[in-house]
C-alpha cells in the first residue's frame, strides 16, 4: 500500500527504525542495540519494531547491509566524481571522518567488527562486506593510479583501510577529531597513504 507521496509506510517505517538504530549502533555497537530502547526513542511499541525485524539479529544484519550498500555508493560517487586517483586517495580519509563529526560516533562496521565472535552469523556476513567493499575500491584506486603493482595492491589496500579505520577509533577514544586528521597527515608523511 503507497501513501499520497507514492511511498510505501512499511519502507519508509523500516527506514525511519534503521536510521534511529545506526545512530544507537554507532555509539554503543551490537550489544548496545536494544529493541525496547530503539523503539521508546522512535515514540513506538516494540512490537511494532518486531513486526519490520523479527529479531535484533535481523535488525542488526540489515543495518549493517544498509551501511555498507551506502559505503559502495559513496565511494563509486567519490570515483565518478574526479576519477583521479590521488584526489580520490585523498577525500577517502573524509568517509570515515564524517562519523566522528556526528556525536563522536565511529563506522558502524568497525564497531560490530570489535564485537564479532558475539555477532549472529547473518550480521558477520554483512560486516565483512563493509571491508571487502572498502578494500576492492582502495585496491582500483591503488591500481588506477600506479601507487603500487596489481600484486602488491590488495596488501596496501588492507593497510590503509586497517589504518584509518584505527585512525577513528582512536580519536574517538579521546573525543579529539583533530587526533584523527593528525593521524592521516602521518600515513600520508610516511607513505602509507598516497598523497
Amino acid at each position: 500500500m503507497k501513501n499520497q507521496a507514492g511511498a510505501n509506510p512499511s519502507s519508509s517505517s523500516s527506514d525511519k527504525i534503521l536510521v534511529a538504530a545506526t545512530k544507537i549502533a554507532q555509539a554503543h555497537g551490537f550489544s548496545g542495540l536494544n529493541m525496547r530502547t530503539l523503539a521508546d526513542n522512535l515514540g513506538i511499541k516494540a512490537a511494532s519494531l518486531y513486526y519490520h525485524f523479527p529479531s535484533k539479529a535481523d535488525l542488526a544484519a540489515a543495518l549493517a547491509k544498509r551501511y555498507w550498500e551506502d559505503s559502495a555508493a559513496t565511494l563509486e560517487a567519490l570515483w565518478d566524481e574526479t576519477s583521479v586517483p590521488a584526489s580520490c586517495m585523498r577525500r577517502y580519509p573524509d568517509t570515515f571522518r564524517k562519523s566522528l563529526e556526528s556525536e563522536n560516533r565511529i563506522c558502524l562496521c568497525s564497531f560490530m567488527t570489535a564485537e564479532y565472535d558475539d555477532l549472529p552469523e547473518p550480521v558477520k556476513v554483512e560486516v565483512r562486506a563493509f571491508t571487502e567493499v572498502n578494500v576492492a575500491w582502495l585496491k582500483k584506486v591503488l591500481i588506477a593510479g600506479a601507487m603500487v603493482g596489481a600484486s602488491d595492491a590488495e596488501n596496501r589496500a588492507r593497510a590503509i583501510f586497517a589504518a584509518i579505520a584505527g585512525a577513528q577509533l582512536m580519536a574517538r577514544g579521546r573525543s579529539d577529531i583533530r587526533l584523527f586528521d593528525t593521524l592521516i597527515d602521518s600515513y600520508r608523511a610516511a607513505g602509507l597513504i598516497p598523497a
